[in-house]
Order: C-alpha cells, then sequence, then structure tokens
C-alpha cells in the first residue's frame, strides 16, 4: 500500500487551491474542453501523464458520475494508475482492451505540425504504445507548449528511453550524428539514475540543431540498438488544446498538407 502522503503527491496539483494561477487555469481549460468534446459512452481512453492529466482525470469522473457514462481507463503510467484508482474510474489494460477510442495526453513541447517532443516525466514508452493504439490522440497543454519548431521554448531536451547497458555508445552516437549533448537524467530523490516504469535508463538530448525533417531524426535514433523508445512523437496527434491565461482554448488540428 502506497502511504497516504506519497499517494497525495503522485495524484495532486494546485488544484486544492480555489484561485488557480493562470498557468494552472489554463492546464484545467485545456483539459476540460479535451474530455468533454472528445469522450462519449462506451469508450476505451487512455489516460495521459503529468500535471495537465491531472485535470483530465477530474473532468472524467465528473461527467461519469453525472452522466452515468460506461468508460473503460487505460493508464500510460504509474501515475496515471493512480489517477484512475483515485477517482474511481474503471481500469482497463491493453490487453484486454488492444483498441482505444481516444487517448488524452499531455505534451512537453507542440510545433507548427503537431509533432510533440514528450518525457519529460520519463513516460514517454507507455505514452506512444497507448497512443499508438489510440484512434485518436488528443493533446493538452497550456500556452507555454506551443512552439513554432520543437526546441523553440522547451530547453530540457528530447528524451530517449534506453537499455542500461547501452547509454554510453548511444551517447556517442547520436553526439557524433547530429551534435548536442546526450545526458543520463539523474534522479532527484535518490542517487544514480532515473529508472522508468519499465527498468530502462533516460537520456536527454539538449542543444540539438532544429530539424526540418523529425521523421528521418525520430527513424536513425529508434534503429540504434538499445534505443526503446523516443520523446519524438511525429504525425501521431490529431488535434492539440492550448489553454489560454485567460482561462480560454486555442484548437489546433492536425493538416496533412503542412507535412
Amino acid at each position: 500500500m502506497l502511504k497516504k502522503s506519497v499517494f497525495n503527491f503522485l495524484t495532486s496539483t494546485k488544484s486544492f487551491s480555489k484561485m488557480l494561477s493562470p498557468l494552472e487555469s489554463a492546464k484545467q481549460a485545456a483539459a476540460f474542453k479535451a474530455v468533454d468534446k472528445h469522450v462519449q459512452n462506451n469508450y476505451v481512453i487512455g489516460i495521459g501523464s503529468g500535471s495537465t492529466i491531472v485535470y483530465a482525470a477530474e473532468r472524467l469522473a465528473e461527467r461519469v458520475s453525472k452522466e452515468k457514462l460506461n468508460v473503460v481507463c487505460i493508464p500510460t503510467s504509474f501515475q496515471a494508475k493512480q489517477l484512475i484508482v483515485k477517482h474511481d474510474l474503471r481500469l482497463g489494460s491493453l490487453d484486454t482492451h488492444p483498441t482505444v477510442d481516444v487517448c488524452i495526453d499531455g505534451a512537453d513541447e507542440v510545433d507548427v505540425n503537431l509533432d510533440l517532443i514528450k518525457g519529460g516525466g520519463a513516460c514517454l514508452l507507455q505514452e506512444k504504445i497507448v497512443a499508438s493504439c489510440a484512434n485518436n490522440l488528443v493533446i493538452i497543454a497550456d500556452y507555454t507548449k506551443d512552439s513554432v519548431k520543437l526546441g523553440d521554448q522547451y530547453k530540457k531536451g528530447i528524451p530517449i528511453e534506453v537499455i542500461p547497458m547501452s547509454y554510453v555508445p548511444i551517447q556517442n552516437k547520436i553526439r557524433n550524428r547530429f551534435g548536442g549533448d546526450v545526458n543520463l537524467r539523474m534522479a532527484v530523490a535518490k542517487a544514480g539514475p532515473v529508472i522508468t516504469d519499465n527498468g530502462n535508463f533516460i537520456l536527454d538530448w539538449v542543444n540539438f540543431k532544429q530539424s526540418d525533417d523529425w521523421n528521418q531524426v525520430n527513424t536513425f535514433i529508434r534503429m540504434i540498438p538499445g534505443v526503446v523508445e523516443t520523446g519524438l512523437f511525429i504525425g501521431m496527434a490529431r488535434i492539440v488544446y492550448f489553454g489560454q491565461a485567460d482561462g480560454t482554448v486555442k484548437e489546433q488540428i492536425f493538416n496533412a498538407r503542412n507535412k
């Protein structure tokens, strides 16, 4: 059993305050709109990870209670599973529900083509698996994640999940091919590196040169032996809701002609 303090840390945000900051208001607005527009009765729903998803789970629980919706929730991480449990939502898995109607997830940065950087919370592998099973990937984010090009605003790098024994060769291969710095992500509350839900390491590729063909970059990195997955989500999102500081929401739809 999780201690109550740990459980609360995993599943809470500033929503305990009646007066949300502009940033939290933006997250809440995006999350509520996505859940209201894209969730229907009898849906299988992928529940993403991150601070904005907390509001999505909250809104989903409200709708399930008020409208008596029958939905199944597929988690993308330990945090997502705890949110589902906290709100008494029906927990499912890809074993029993391999096709997901809609996946609602956050992002660290979104460009004009709706290509994404994800994985700041080290959940990128399971997030991408669930997203790949979804008929519709809906991204919710605040205004700080809205960029023209990937790397314009998000400076923490592109996360790459790797098998532990391979991280040094992978660092060298990425640096030699693309430049930049490739850092092993270190844990804060423990000694040593961050360990993902899957038992792997995370590399953060920072100071990279911005690309006009992220699909090519993503393919090259994924082909390196030992790379499990990258935090580049290319051509996967179909719609993004950017919450604004005033509580309004900017909607951006995928346009194949921009690719």
